[in-house]
């Protein structure tokens, strides 16, 4: 009799995950997928209002989860958190854009981006695998990057440094913690319509330009990104690490 092979779980039952920036858009997304596959979700993000309207819209569902006020920029308290709680899954999703021309770019801008989208970054990851480490335990980092860390774009010499670095970061730590099962990814979307990307829409220059690239001749919706992530986290991707997922309609297949 023919053995078939079995299907890996997307099952995250029993799972504990992190999602940062998680009070609305992608971030949200993210959480939604992870609790509805049976994660318990810690959503944390910087404003308490609308972070506690996404986990009470999650408990409503029946789902798992709780809120965490927390600014990621702030490292002692990230370290503190991963000295007391480890994670199975952790989510970067907290990310910030200065958008202009590079020799407009100010001191100030280049601090502000850097240090969220590229310096939180590194040392969430760290201290997530530290954690992960001490517990003896395989676990899944997933960071939100941008097709942006492939390419570059108009205006956007600032935040493509900060997400190429992030591309390159992903894949050393990929190397060093492979060993102990801790494996580490991105997620590159292409423009998806959030509150925060509305301005780049509204401006129709620029519309033209994002309606161009994306050969699937539509823009990315939050749904688009919560499969992807709810895969990384889940055995289904079990031999995936360092490398990214591209979620771009087609925008660097030219």
């Amino acid at each position: 009799m023919t053995e078939l092979p079995r299907t890996p779980s997307f099952s995250l039952n029993g799972k504990s995950a992190l999602v940062t920036g998680a009070s609305s858009g992608i971030g949200q997304g993210c959480a939604v997928a992870l609790a509805e596959a049976g994660a318990h979700v810690v959503c944390a993000a910087r404003g308490a209002d609308r972070l506690n309207e996404t986990v009470s819209a999650l408990k409503e569902k029946g789902w798992s989860a709780e809120a965490l006020v927390m600014d990621q920029g702030d490292l002692r308290a990230l370290e503190q958190l991963f000295a007391s709680r480890c994670f199975d899954i952790v989510v970067n999703s907290a990310g910030i854009a200065r958008h202009s021309p590079a020799i407009e770019t100010t001191p100030d801008d280049f601090d502000i981006v850097t240090n969220v989208n590229l310096r939180s970054a590194y040392f969430l990851s760290a201290y997530a695998a530290r954690a992960l480490i001490k517990a003896a335990k395989p676990g899944s980092i997933i960071h939100i990057s941008s097709q942006m860390g492939h390419v570059g774009g108009v205006d956007r010499a600032l935040y493509c440094a900060t997400k190429h670095g992030l591309e390159g970061m992903v894949k050393s730590m990929a190397i060093e913690w492979g060993k102990q099962g801790i494996r580490i990814n991105t997620v590159c979307p292409t423009f998806i319509r959030t509150p925060l990307t509305q301005s780049t829409f509204d401006n129709p220059e620029r519309a033209a330009w994002i309606m161009e690239k994306i050969k699937l001749n539509r823009v990315g919706e939050v749904e688009d990104i919560m499969g992807a992530v709810r895969y990384l986290a889940s055995d289904a991707s079990a031999l995936v690490t360092g490398t990214s997922m591209l979620i771009d309609g087609g925008w660097t297949a030219d």
